[in-house]
């Protein structure tokens, strides 16, 4: 064990107040400033406006995160963005599951999506990881690829031969960053929605 993985202990030990934690929110990318405005980084960027619309800082590093908890409706919930590089999601989010003794079903996670246009969104109660790493990492560590999700689009590449990494670590035009913006609000709503049961309702509402 490292000496990370026991300040991880010891401040997921911490009690806090408000109630049990019943939902973990995590939102997908790679930390460092030289990835913010990354399309990759589509779903920190929503977990930050969701933190900063429920007045929470999410700044708590847990769980090989930063966290923040939060009420959404009655619900107590985690919002988790993973620190380990995109590539490595699943130990994260794995570590909150298993400390708050939360199944998958309520797991959500916000993640980029190259399929979809600059600013769609597609909510899905369960799927395969279809190819993106991160979350290619969450199923295998968890096990279980029936937890909801919503992605984020940010457009494919300019042509086939383009590389993808170059791609999804690229930054957004003018244009798309407006379009990302309006998505991240939807999004959040959707999150709340979810939180509440009303998954059917936010998928009528806000798929594309």
């Amino acid at each position: 064990m490292s000496i990370f993985d026991v300040f991880d202990r010891i401040a997921s030990q911490t009690p806090k107040a408000g109630g049990k934690i019943e939902y973990v929110i995590a939102g997908l990318g790679n930390p460092g400033l030289e990835y913010e405005g990354s399309r990759h980084n589509a779903g920190f960027y929503t977990i930050d406006m969701l933190a900063s619309q429920l007045g929470a800082d999410i700044n708590r590093l847990r769980f090989k995160g930063k966290t923040a908890e939060v009420t959404i409706g009655e619900k107590r919930c985690l919002l988790l963005k993973p620190t380990t590089y995109m590539n490595n999601s699943g130990e994260s989010i794995v570590q909150a599951l298993d400390f708050y003794k939360i199944d998958a079903e309520k797991l959500i996670v916000i993640y980029d999506d190259i399929s979809l246009d600059p600013g769609k969104l597609r909510i899905r109660r369960k799927g395969s990881h279809g190819g993106h790493n991160g979350m290619r990492s969450i199923i295998e560590l968890t096990g279980r690829d029936d937890f909801p999700r919503v992605k984020m689009g940010v457009g494919a590449k300019p042509h086939p031969d383009y590389d993808l990494a170059k791609w999804v670590l690229g930054k957004f035009s003018k244009e798309d960053a407006a379009k990302l913006k309006e998505a991240a609000e939807n999004a959040c709503e959707c999150i709340k929605l979810m939180v509440q049961g009303r998954t059917d309702e936010a998928m009528n509402k806000y798929n594309s």
